[in-house]
Formats: structure tokens, C-alpha cells, sequence
């Protein structure tokens, strides 16, 4: 079986978790199939992976357009019995394949354009063409794979029009040696140096959050909650790449106010490597996972895999990765129905999540029980080889193969 990806994100240009979760995904089904990569972000050295820019006529046009200007490119260049696409980046590139080549198109998806209406401040118009392009997609492909049980209610729901039958559930997965608490005497040293250079004290219990700063993470939400944790309770922020100037100033404020009011808030703005993020994660006491949309949520894997705990909204597929009163604490919200997952009552979404919050890292014995619990349950649920033979299966079935 030949299968072509097509993805904007891919190492080394990897943003979120959609380009986490193709990585991983490439490199367990290499070990079953032929797979090669179609990507954005211009030529790659790593062969089987093509990598493409923005056509030159389209370098200065609305981003949405240079887009669509690369999709066009890699559907002339598939060559595979099945195209895989991932995210609306890719999902028009995806289709045109199928269309041009008369073979299945199968689209992962890690997260849903009506969903993210706070993108017409980034795209202006380009917003209507990206969400065109994801529901052309999404309605014409033979397989549709959800990342959670929550992202699968999700489609179905935005776009009924497609069969049920056609949309399989195929969770995220996490790279179990990559993601490892330190344990060795040089490996700890050198952790502690780590989070000591980076302005965190790891004699003190902290909150870590790890994400984009977008509507959809939820990050001004734990900023206020922040200001009712305990005076010694650190607030580490692994938080850039924000998504407007105006949701950057927003954040910008609230860490200021915060910072005035109380020590121990740490901002790291840059992405870390891997290694620095493992250490930032194996000195916390909890993850925090505000967010008010979330397909899925990689990080939450990630940081359950160094051993942490997880307070996290109850939306989207936390519930599935979150084990309420085992591996974390889950924190009810009632949203919105606009398509923002804004919160109800942001005022009790806020109280809420700091209670959480408190409530665990005042419990430092409880919190490191849970802790082994999470990686124990990345461990069981969560491995790329598992994640890699149900989207084989996916495969199969869309072939005619199963």
C-alpha cells in the first residue's frame, strides 16, 4: 500500500499539534507501508517528504489563497492508492487528488473551522474560503478520522451531510520514550540547570501551561483563576505564536497585572526544544488545560506522560484523555452555542478552574499519585503503534481491503 500526506506542518516546521501528531503518525506507518510526505514550508532533505512554498504569484495575497496556490501544487504530485490530508491547510489538496487521480482521500480531523470562528480576525475573508475548502473536503471524503469521540459528535454535528459510517475514531498518540520524566543523575542535573536558567524555582509547586496563545487555548482564563492560587504557588507559562496582535495584548495585560500582584509567574515565550519542555514539565506539581476548544489536546498527553496531573475544561476530547479524580481533575463548563465555546459564566468557569487548581497542588502526595496514574494511562491508551494499526484499519476499510 502506497499513501501520500498531505500536511502544512511538518519537522522542522512543527507549530502545533497537527504536525506532532503526522510526525508520529509517519513514522509508525513507515514501518508498515510506503508513505511519503507532502508539506508546506519549502524543500525538505529527509527523503520520501516534498516539501512546497507559496507559489511566487501568490506570496503577497491574502494567506488563505497561497494556500490553496500549494494544495494545487501537491495534488498534481500524488502518486499513491490513497492521499491522506490533515487539516483545512491540506484538505483541498486532499480532495483535488482524489478527484485528479480517482483515489480515496481520508482526512484527519484535528480540529474544525466553524468551531474557530476567532479566525476571521487572522484570515478576513480568507476565513470563508478556509472553511469552504474544509467542508468540500470533509462531504466528498471516503474516510473521515475524529481524534476524539467528542471531535466525531462534532462533525457530524457541523456537517450532516455525511455518513455516519465514513467517520472513525482514532485517538492522538505520544511518543512514550520522548516524553519521559528524568531519572538518571546527569539527566536530572541537568534539568534542574535547565529550569533554573529559564527563571523557575523548583523548590516550588507550579502550574504549567504549554500552548498557542489563541481564543480557543483559553490561556486569560487561567491568568485570572492564577490570581486565587496560594502566595508560593508558581504560574509557568510555555505560551507564544499568538494568533492576533489583539489576543497578544490581551495576555500581554493580564501577566502584568498578575505579575504585580504576586511572584512567580515565568513566561517563556520562545518554543522550547524538547528536552528543556520535559524539564519544565517533570518540575511542576500540575498541567493546567483551560481550553474552551479542544478536539483533543496533545500537550495533555505529553505533559501525563512526564508524570504530571491534568486540570482541564470538560469540553471537547479532554474527557477521553483526562481521567477525572485518577489522572486529574475535570472542570465543568457550560458554553456558549456560537461556535466561540465561550463560557456561560466566565466568572464561575474562572472559579472553578482555580479551585481545581489549588485544591491539587495543595495536595503534593495526591497530586504525584495521580501522576503515575497519567503516565501509566498515556501508556495503555496512547502509544503510536496503537494509533498506527487503527488508521491502517481506516485504510483498509476505505480500500475495500478489510
Amino acid at each position: 500500500m502506497r499513501v501520500d500526506l498531505l500536511t502544512r506542518e511538518y519537522p522542522p516546521h512543527v507549530y502545533g499539534g497537527a504536525g506532532v501528531h503526522v510526525a508520529g503518525l509517519t513514522r509508525v506507518l513507515r514501518e508498515r507501508i510506503d508513505v511519503r510526505v507532502l508539506c508546506f514550508e519549502g524543500p525538505r532533505d529527509e527523503p520520501g517528504v516534498q516539501g512546497y512554498s507559496v507559489p511566487g504569484g501568490l506570496a503577497s495575497a491574502n494567506a488563505a489563497l497561497g494556500t490553496l496556490g500549494v494544495d494545487l501544487e501537491m495534488a498534481a504530485d500524488v502518486d499513491a492508492d490513497l492521499v491522506h490530508s490533515h487539516t483545512w491547510y491540506a484538505n483541498l489538496g486532499g480532495h483535488v487528488a482524489s478527484l485528479l487521480h480517482q483515489v480515496p482521500h481520508v482526512v484527519t480531523a484535528h480540529s474544525l473551522e466553524p468551531l474557530r470562528p476567532w479566525k476571521a480576525e487572522q484570515l478576513g475573508g480568507g476565513y470563508a474560503v478556509s472553511s469552504w475548502a474544509e467542508r468540500t473536503a470533509y462531504e466528498a471524503a471516503a474516510g473521515v478520522i475524529a481524534v476524539s469521540g467528542g471531535m466525531r459528535a462534532d462533525i457530524l454535528r457541523v456537517y450532516p451531510k455525511l455518513d455516519p459510517d465514513r467517520v472513525h475514531v482514532v485517538h492522538n498518540g505520544i511518543d512514550l520514550d520522548g516524553w519521559r520524566r528524568p531519572t538518571s543523575p546527569d539527566a536530572l542535573e541537568a534539568a534542574d540547570a535547565t529550569v533554573r536558567r529559564l527563571g523557575i524555582d523548583p523548590s516550588r509547586p507550579s502550574v504549567v501551561f504549554v500552548g498557542r496563545i489563541t481564543r480557543q487555548k483559553g490561556l486569560p482564563y487561567l491568568l485570572r483563576a492564577a490570581e486565587r492560587l496560594p502566595d508560593d504557588v508558581q504560574l509557568v507559562l510555555c505560551a507564544g505564536a499568538p494568533d492576533t496582535p489583539q489576543i497578544a495584548a490581551e495576555v500581554t495585560g493580564l501577566v502584568e497585572q498578575l505579575r504585580a500582584r504576586r511572584s512567580g509567574v515565568v513566561w517563556i515565550e520562545q518554543m522550547l526544544p524538547r528536552d528543556e519542555l520535559v524539564a519544565v514539565l517533570a518540575a511542576g506539581t500540575v498541567f493546567a488545560c483551560p481550553s474552551v476548544y479542544e478536539p483533543l489536546g496533545i500537550v495533555n498527553l505529553e505533559a501525563m506522560a512526564v508524570g504530571l496531573p491534568v486540570v482541564g475544561t470538560a469540553t471537547g476530547g479532554i474527557p477521553e484523555v483526562v481521567d477525572d479524580g485518577v489522572t486529574g481533575v475535570l472542570v465543568p463548563i457550560d458554553q456558549v452555542q456560537d461556535g466561540t465555546g465561550t463560557p456561560v459564566d466566565p466568572d464561575r468557569f474562572v472559579a472553578d478552574l482555580a479551585a481545581a487548581l489549588a485544591d491539587v497542588v495543595g495536595d503534593p502526595g495526591r497530586a504525584g499519585e495521580w501522576g503515575v496514574a497519567s503516565r501509566r494511562r498515556v501508556e495503555d491508551h496512547f502509544s503510536w503503534d496503537a494509533i498506527g494499526e487503527r488508521t491502517l484499519a481506516v485504510y483498509r476499510s476505505v480500500l475495500g481491503q478489510a
